[in-house]
């Protein structure tokens, strides 16, 4: 067996295998999904007299359609209109998501849509954050989102954590194209502060979300039931990817949470 068409080699990209099961991401036996409406399965009806509501599906979510896949127990932290701010000072205590018999070996982590294209949230930058307290990071973007994972990580330190980076659409705006680049730079840049956090770069590496995209995946202004389920693979094929060229990152992912 040619081992190199299985693992890959040092040219290959992280979407270029789109697969078809859960691959390696079925190491986890219990992975978190935390974002905004396109984490919670959200559908878009507009009316003609200028109506828009919106339905939180969480069973057509990507993280639902990533346990079917993996087989894996998934939990969907996510609700529309989630900011990094919302869901680190009132959402996810009120839903009791910091507790620990809902730690997570893995975290999915999907925001800054609302933050820095909708809503304008201060980005920030490192001096945002305090390494030693959550408590003490700034009210940014960096400083919110960081604390996410400083407090999951409290939780289940061995836990592994990827952060999806806001994908490109090349036909809306330069404006929102600046900010999309902004908040992908940001992403990466809060990965590179703490071990076992890796980037889902769609904003790099993923399709290109045009008019042709929207027209097959999207309902309105969100995801259609192609387009959750499409996301999920696209998500799986790319950890996937990373556990394939990190393996000696991940070989302890079957004693997470115990002393060793």
């Amino acid at each position: 067996m040619d081992m190199k068409k299985f693992m890959g080699d040092e040219s290959e990209l992280p979407l270029d295998r789109i697969i078809e099961g859960g691959g390696f991401v079925g190491i986890f036996p219990t992975i978190a999904c935390i974002g905004d409406s396109l984490a919670s399965g959200e559908f878009q009806v507009n009316y003609e007299d200028g109506r828009k509501l919106f339905y939180d599906m969480y069973e057509y979510s990507w993280g639902a359609h990533i346990e079917k896949i993996t087989g894996s127990k998934v939990y969907v932290f996510a609700k529309g209109g989630m900011t990094a701010r919302d869901y680190v000072q009132s959402f996810a205590n009120s839903k009791g998501y910091w507790k620990s018999n809902l730690a997570a070996n893995a975290y999915i982590i999907g925001l800054g849509v609302n933050d820095i294209i909708n809503k304008g949230h201060e980005i920030g930058s490192r001096d945002d954050v305090c390494l030693e307290d959550y408590r003490k990071n700034g009210d940014t973007f960096y400083g919110n989102y960081c604390a996410i994972i400083q407090r999951y990580k409290a939780i289940q330190p061995d836990a592994k954590f990827f952060l999806i980076t806001i994908p490109k659409g090349s036909d809306r705006g330069e404006e929102r194209a600046k900010k999309t680049e902004a908040a992908a730079k940001a992403i990466r840049d809060i990965a590179d502060m703490f071990e076992g956090v890796y980037v889902i770069d769609l904003c790099k590496y993923g399709p290109d979300y045009n008019a042709d995209f929207r027209r097959d995946f999207f309902l309105n202004g969100h995801m259609n039931p192609m387009g959750y389920l499409f996301s999920a693979r696209l998500i799986i094929s790319y950890i996937d990817y990373i556990i394939r060229h990190n393996m000696e990152d991940f070989q302890w992912v079957g004693l997470m949470g115990v002393d060793r």
